[in-house]
């Protein structure tokens, strides 16, 4: 599908820095000191069915290193809804990314259900998430990941990458399938998991 996804500059050297910036003052909130590389970008769309995936959600899109790609390969018709919590990344978004299916919400992915009722959608096809597991309080990971099952259509995916398993025993105790592969081309190798209800 051609992308409707107009951009006001690609700004790479910027969105670089930006994503470093954040991750020096807020280390918890992002796992990586750089943004994910093609690869893994490549391996993880290409999960996604996208003549069925009519509303998208993304958490923790960062300087839209996902969002670009999601767009590019979206039907006409579809929307696209990030779910930021930094100021930084949100105001950048909404700078950066200029294409009418893409609506960013400064908030908690704990509150995705919310989030799709607020821009009047049901549920998600999939939901495709970079949020850094790891740091999150067993609590917020647990949260998260069951509002994430709920806000899904019963045939739909939630799609995230990780740099360790040990987000692995609670993907399974909330999704009824979780498949399992590898990027090696990344730094760090990441983890990539395709969950369904």
């Amino acid at each position: 599908m051609p992308s409707q996804a107009v951009k006001k500059s690609a700004a790479p050297t910027s969105a670089v820095a930006l994503f470093a910036r954040n991750f020096f003052k807020h280390p918890s909130m992002l796992g990586s000191v750089v943004p994910s590389s093609p690869f893994l970008v490549k391996d993880l769309m290409a999960q996604v069915d996208w003549d069925r995936a009519r509303v998208l959600v993304e958490y923790g899109p960062g300087v839209g290193t996902f969002t670009r790609e999601i767009l590019k390969r979206m039907r006409t018709d579809a929307v696209l809804v990030a779910i930021e919590l930094n100021t930084d990344f949100v105001e950048y978004l909404r700078d950066h990314v200029r294409d009418p299916r893409f609506r960013v919400v400064q908030g908690s992915a704990a509150r995705v259900r919310g989030v799709l009722a607020e821009q009047d959608l049901a549920h998600a096809d999939y939901i495709i998430s970079s949020l850094p597991y790891l740091n999150m309080t067993d609590s917020l990971r647990r949260e998260i990941l069951e509002e994430s099952r709920r806000a899904l259509r019963a045939e739909g995916s939630m799609l995230l990458f990780q740099y360790t398993r040990t987000i692995l025993p609670y993907l399974k105790s909330s999704f009824g399938t979780v498949k399992l592969n590898f990027q090696l081309f990344n730094i760090l190798p990441a983890l990539i998991f395709h969950c369904t209800p």
